[in-house]
């Protein structure tokens, strides 16, 4: 078997999606079996792959769900987890990464899905897509397992930018409620504005001034503006978009990443502890066993860049194959709703202030 790289037949009728198959810890491997996955769950979705042409090829070829659904962009370049943005811009014009972000600009793909370097990858989309008209700092939006209806929270920022005045937050406030309706079909998002407390009086004065502001523009902008929350809201069911500046947003999702890691190890321990804690775990194995289920962090990977002329979705690091497939899932989703243009029009609608109901609605007459 030979993989088929036909732009042709990998891209006819379907959702293209451009795929940096080296930025991951795991290797061009675990990238290839996760958008195999994909493709297996979803006849709608075609590949481009971005990476050295004959290492792609040989994976390629061991996976039959991907043939006459891919097509490989040789680039013999890597970027590094330890690479530095600006030099990854100075010199990373044959990387995977950055053919795969070209890939979008140019129009062949719909959406790029990687999993590397996470700053050099918001600098390259930053630059080569360009920033939508009014937005100052894009934005990284991703999914914290929660306690709502639909298993998980948004956050932004979790990390594109370190600092946000009281318009940029607003903007977050805006793009996190369009991507809750098109990329988790939440109608009338709720929105939330992390404090240190939920009073009024507490925060930052840009914390305040943004308060006021996302209060003002809710109606508008067809969400509901539940006001200050606190870190503990994260997985509660106050919210269902939290909204921050890039620094407290990246710190608290480490930290969450961190607890669950800790709690996994401690359980696994305690369970290990004497022969009748085995015997308890192995009674409480189906029970376990759903509860990882429904908070597994794979099932919700993937970061969405807002802000930019094209969607990016960042993959996590060390994400394996239903990792990778769960991202990808989340990227067809986002492209097949037209998010990319909703989103255009949602901020452009915010530009000059106050708005008017008219531009607060996409082209179909519907929220976008």
């Amino acid at each position: 078997m030979t993989a088929n790289t036909n732009t042709s037949q990998a891209g006819a009728g379907r959702t293209i999606i451009s795929i940096d198959a080296m930025g991951g810890d795991r290797g061009p491997a675990a990238v290839v079996a996760g958008v195999s996955l994909s493709a297996k769950i979803n006849p709608d979705i075609g590949f481009i792959l971005h990476g050295p042409k004959s290492k792609l090829e040989k994976l390629v070829a061991k996976k039959k769900p991907l043939m006459g659904r891919v097509e490989i962009r040789d680039a013999e370049d890597v970027v590094s987890m330890e690479d530095k943005p600006s030099q990854v811009m100075r010199n990373g014009k044959n990387t995977s990464m950055w053919s795969a972000i070209e890939c979008v600009r140019d129009g062949d793909a719909d959406v790029c899905v990687s999993c590397g370097n996470t700053g050099a990858l918001m600098m390259l989309s930053v630059v080569r897509l360009r920033k939508l008209p009014g937005v100052n700092r894009p934005a990284i939006a991703v999914m914290w397992p929660s306690s709502n209806p639909q298993g998980f929270n948004i956050m932004l920022d979790a990390g594109a930018d370190i600092r946000a005045d009281e318009n940029d937050l607003l903007q977050y406030a805006l793009m996190g409620a369009s991507y809750a309706r098109n990329g988790i079909e939440l109608e009338r998002p709720r929105i939330g504005l992390l404090n240190v407390g939920t009073e009024e009086h507490k925060g930052h004065p840009e914390l305040k001034l943004a308060h006021e502001l996302i209060s003002q523009n809710a109606e508008l902008a067809n969400f509901e503006f539940v006001g200050f929350v606190e870190g503990r809201d994260l997985p509660g069911n106050v919210a269902d978009v939290i909204v921050t500046d890039g620094f407290t947003g990246n710190v608290a999702l480490k930290t969450g990443e961190g607890i669950a890691s800790m709690i996994g190890a401690q359980l696994r321990e305690a369970f290990k502890y004497t022969p009748l804690s085995r015997l308890a775990a192995l009674l409480a194995y189906p029970s376990l066993r759903r509860l990882n289920q429904k908070i597994d962090p794979r099932k919700v990977n993937g970061g969405v860049f807002l802000g930019l002329n094209g969607t990016v979705v960042k993959s996590h690091g060390s994400a394996d194959a239903t990792g990778v497939s769960a991202a990808v899932k989340l990227a067809c989703k986002l492209s097949q709703s037209g998010f990319s243009e909703k989103l255009a029009a949602r901020v452009a609608s915010a530009v000059s202030l106050p708005q008017d109901t008219a531009t607060s609605q996409d082209n179909s007459g519907t929220p976008s």
